[in-house]
């Protein structure tokens, strides 16, 4: 089958949940399929050197297509009167849209496949067979980040939330097929037939995330994109107020924030006790270095691959209500706590008793083998493209 992968990023380097899905996703289609893939790019978004070549070995074909700076800028103005929610708007470009769908009739692909809403508009009326993969119900995650904003900004959240709603809602029909990462989500999908939405879940590439022999240098760990809002107010809760909590009963803890673009915010907040690595070439040491991953989510929606990797690599994970509702770990795999003082008290527990850590950790790995398998995942969505 000839399947046209349309993408609103480059999926590489995979510094953020939509390129890993669709990276991997790629990767396991390409065996049994040709993939044509066609990316957009943000202006003053760099390519990575390594981009092409590797996705290369996956696709039969690739187009990187720029955005205009002026048509963007010039749709994100429009979007203030219209119907177009940010997310789609900061993409939306009529010149790459001509591109895109002469991309598509050079091509005639079998079936279209896009990522996300922000790219739906492009093939909208495209008589094609095609599925649109929501993988997060974004409006829910606009709705938790207006709960927590102030003022100006969460009149915008408040405003962005309402039209995003209604735009996962009216891009529905115009696609054949629907797709989303967790059964939560697709619950916030507001449309009469959301329940026809699959659910594809992520896995994990058991091959690279897996237990590591090193010291470990730190007691604490948080991975992720750190200019990913929901992150940062993660980070900031870690340690402005379960931090201290643990620190009455353990002075001497170490915490380490790891992921790319660290924001204002995220490296303010190193100090003695707090180191902010930023981005590293290798993640899998971040989650190695350190005894216990914390990951305490109470914005954002779909599910946290950083938990997946951090059980792949045998750590003993600790995470809030919100995150593992999509995660749907047993209690004897993962500890969950919904305020700071609970948070901190598992973390104190963790980190005193290495058995009951390591007990937790071999759970966590054992769960997240048998329940998030790329393979098996992507077989699910290859189903949809031929119904």
């Amino acid at each position: 089958m000839k399947l046209f992968v349309l993408t609103s990023r480059i999926p590489y380097p995979l510094e953020k949940g939509d390129k890993l899905r669709i990276y991997h996703q790629i990767k396991e289609l390409s065996k049994k399929n040709k993939i044509y893939l066609c990316a957009l790019n943000l202006p003053f978004t760099k390519v990575h050197p390594d981009a092409m070549a590797v996705l290369s070995e996956f696709c039969e074909n690739i187009r990187f297509i720029n955005l205009s700076l002026l048509n963007v800028s010039t749709n994100l103005f429009k979007s203030v009167f219209t119907k177009t929610p940010f997310q789609s708007a900061l993409f939306s470009d009529a010149k790459a849209k001509k591109q895109v769908n002469e991309y598509l009739e050079s091509v005639k692909p079998d079936h279209i496949y896009c990522q996300l809403t922000r790219v739906a508009d492009y093939v909208i009326d495209n008589k094609q067979k095609k599925t649109l993969d929501y993988m997060d119900a974004f409006s829910k995650g606009m709705e938790r980040r207006k709960n927590k904003a102030k003022f100006i900004k969460k009149a915008f959240y408040n405003w962005e939330y309402k039209k995003q709603k209604a735009y996962e809602k009216r891009v529905f029909d115009a696609f054949n097929q629907h797709s989303i990462i967790t059964e939560e989500d697709r619950n916030h999908i507001d449309h009469k037939k959301h329940k026809l939405i699959h659910i594809i879940p992520n896995g994990v590439d058991f091959n690279y995330f897996n237990p590591v022999d090193t010291k470990e240098e730190y007691d604490i760990v948080f991975v992720g994109n750190l200019s990913y809002p929901p992150n940062v107010d993660a980070c900031i809760y870690l340690c402005k107020e379960i931090l201290p909590i643990i620190q009455k009963k353990l002075p001497e803890v170490k915490v380490l924030l790891a992921g790319a673009k660290p924001s204002k915010k995220i490296t303010a907040l190193s100090s003695k006790c707090i180191h902010v690595s930023g981005w590293l070439d290798d993640i899998r040491l971040a989650y190695a270095k350190s005894k216990l991953f914390v990951a305490p989510m109470r914005m954002g929606t779909g599910l946290q691959n950083k938990l997946l990797e951090a059980m792949a690599m045998k750590k003993a994970c600790v995470t809030s209500s919100l995150a593992n509702k999509a995660l749907k770990a047993p209690v004897n795999s993962i500890h969950i706590g919904d305020t700071a003082e609970e948070i901190a008290q598992k973390c104190i527990q963790l980190l005193e008793y290495k058995e009951e850590r390591n007990e937790l950790a071999n759970n966590g790995n054992v769960f997240v083998k048998e329940t998030y398998n790329w393979s098996k995942s992507t077989q699910l969505l290859e189903k949809l493209f031929i119904k």
